[in-house]
């Protein structure tokens, strides 16, 4: 994964995304139909620069303005790029780091920003350890009640040593809103961030475990239906056969 950069403050074009946050070491498909955001990714790939993938604050927006979209997003590398026959873009696009929007630039063309490079902050060594064990073993709960996701992620989020790296894959598995994972995005302290994703997870597990309750009572009470259903119907089959 390329992570060099010539300088801390950089110009990008500007991938504003609808109902996604991409993390950093994140690799995702996207599909893109707007016009100035394939005249972006055109441009990045001409310059073979890279490109900041922002999330906006509301899906429905078209045109979006400096006002719709997040102030903190995540540089990208465009590690394909296919054109479909609709016109529309599909692009594979890879996160590398967190980033800062600082200012923007007046482009007709496409959307254009001027953003900060953020350094994570890593915290107590010994806590970040201690909350990296603790959210792996809840994330393995998770996964058991989640059907959303598939089981063969546990195994790649297993093989993870870095507690940032933990913390943004879980986040972006997760089944939450939008705007909860922008503020997991915006969480530099490390320990801070995997703490909030526990207790995002226990509150999901709770939830889960309150459907996976209701679903066994229903099933119990549908079986108990059909059961006295056929009883009935048994027994009126038999009176049928004895009143002849």
């Amino acid at each position: 994964m390329d992570t060099s950069f010539e300088q801390k403050t950089e110009i990008f074009p500007v991938l504003p995304l609808r109902d996604i946050v991409v993390f950093p070491s994140m690799v995702v498909p996207l599909f893109v139909g707007r016009e100035k955001s394939v005249r972006a990714l055109e441009d990045v790939v001409k310059r073979e620069g890279k490109i900041l993938l922002v999330t906006q604050k509301n899906g429905g927006v078209d045109d979006p303005k400096e006002g719709d979209i997040y102030r903190m997003g995540t540089i990208g590398n465009i590690l394909q790029l296919l054109r479909l026959p609709d016109g529309t873009v599909k692009v594979l696009v890879e996160g590398i780091a967190r980033a800062a929007v600082t200012d923007f630039i007046d482009n007709k063309e496409f959307f254009q920003v001027i953003a900060t490079l953020v350094d994570e902050q890593g915290g107590d060594k010994q806590e970040t350890e201690a909350m990296f064990r603790t959210v792996l073993s809840q994330f393995e709960q998770y996964v058991k009640l989640n059907k959303k996701i598939q089981p063969e992620t546990l195994g790649t989020v297993n093989k993870i040593t870095s507690p940032s790296l933990l913390a943004d894959t879980i986040a972006a598995h997760m089944s939450v809103d939008i705007s909860e994972k922008q503020k997991i995005l915006e969480m530099l302290m490390v320990p801070e961030r995997l703490e909030h994703i526990f207790a995002l997870m226990e509150s999901e597990i709770a939830v889960l475990n309150t459907e996976r309750r209701i679903r066994s009572r229903v099933k119990r009470q549908m079986e108990k239906t059909q059961r006295e259903y056929y009883l009935n119907e048994q027994m009126k089959a038999i009176q049928k056969e004895l009143g002849e």
